[in-house]
């Protein structure tokens, strides 16, 4: 567990690069509506291979999914994050366009470092994990703070870790606080083992989301399946590459912890929390709006 916790420190401190600092945010020239922003979105449904072709979702009508250009779009433009996060693409519901004050979405990406051993997922305590993450959050938010950025608040298990030996899916849930903001994020977390890597999918919502969040997982999970020649099932211990960690390590850090360190840290690129996007009003005059989950 201490190793765990010095790479969440490092994973926490570089959270900070990726988050929007505290206080408004001024618009940009050449910015366009929202209604127009929307609209230049391909929204697909049906079946979708993903780029790279290691696995395909089978996109009902109640989803859609964006590619990863119009998700780098989405991610940057509308929520405020950090270019570069190299995606696969994103899902949201229907009933929720990804601007509005009640939309959520979940992040798809892929982390080839090979496949991930599951001999661990009865033995490990749950509870002595989260107080070891809560210890380096708290430890991150000296420098965090230090750096002008708003502490965080890893609150807790929003849904305990669970791992599905069947599907070889692990999932969980964590609580997190901004600052002093009252209205707590949700940050729903899937990890799909494969036979070269695991699949990420990060849902962003609310906490008062997590019902409806929580309801929608086992359909996401069950339209999510890696493609021949990716399957878990089909690893080759004499020929293939066996990943340096375990479920623990996808539990507290997210993907690529391996020889001590992270490597890619997808998870820290996106803001937990919806920044701005420039709207344009009559006569060329521009306005920040502020979307924020409401709790």
């Amino acid at each position: 567990m201490k190793q765990i916790s010095v790479l969440l420190c490092f994973l926490f401190f570089m959270f900070a690069a990726g988050t929007a600092q505290s206080g408004e945010t001024q618009p940009q020239e050449g910015t366009m509506t929202v209604e127009e922003f929307v609209a230049s979105l391909n929204l697909q449904q049906g079946t979708i291979v993903l780029p790279g072709d290691v696995a395909t979702l089978t996109v009902p009508e109640s989803f859609y999914y964006l590619g990863p250009e119009d998700t780098e779009r989405v991610l940057v433009q509308a929520w405020g994050n950090p270019d570069g996060s190299g995606t696969l693409g994103m899902l949201f519901p229907v009933d929720t366009g990804v601007v509005d004050e009640g939309s959520w979405a979940v992040v798809i990406s892929y982390e080839q470092d090979g496949y991930v051993s599951d001999e661990d997922a009865d033995s490990i305590d749950y509870t002595a994990l989260m107080q070891d993450m809560k210890k380096a959050v708290a430890e991150a938010n000296k420098q965090r703070t230090e750096q002008g950025y708003e502490a965080v608040t890893l609150v807790g298990w929003a849904a305990e870790p669970f791992y599905d030996k069947t599907e070889h899916k692990l999932y969980w849930a964590k609580e997190l606080a901004f600052g002093d903001d009252e209205n707590h994020t949700l940050n729903y977390n899937i990890r799909v083992l494969g036979r070269k890597g695991v699949m990420v999918l990060n849902a962003v919502a609310g906490i008062a989301q997590l019902d409806n969040v929580s309801q929608e997982m086992p359909s996401i999970m069950s339209f999510t399946e890696f493609n021949p020649g990716y399957r878990y099932d089909e690893f080759n211990p004499t020929t293939d590459k066996k990943a340096a960690y375990g479920l623990a390590a996808l539990v507290a850090g997210g993907v690529a912890a391996k020889a001590g360190l992270f490597g890619k840290l997808f998870a820290v690129l996106i803001a937990l929390k919806k920044a701005i996007i420039p709207i344009i009003v009559g006569g060329g005059a521009m306005v920040a709006r502020l979307f924020k989950k409401k709790g």
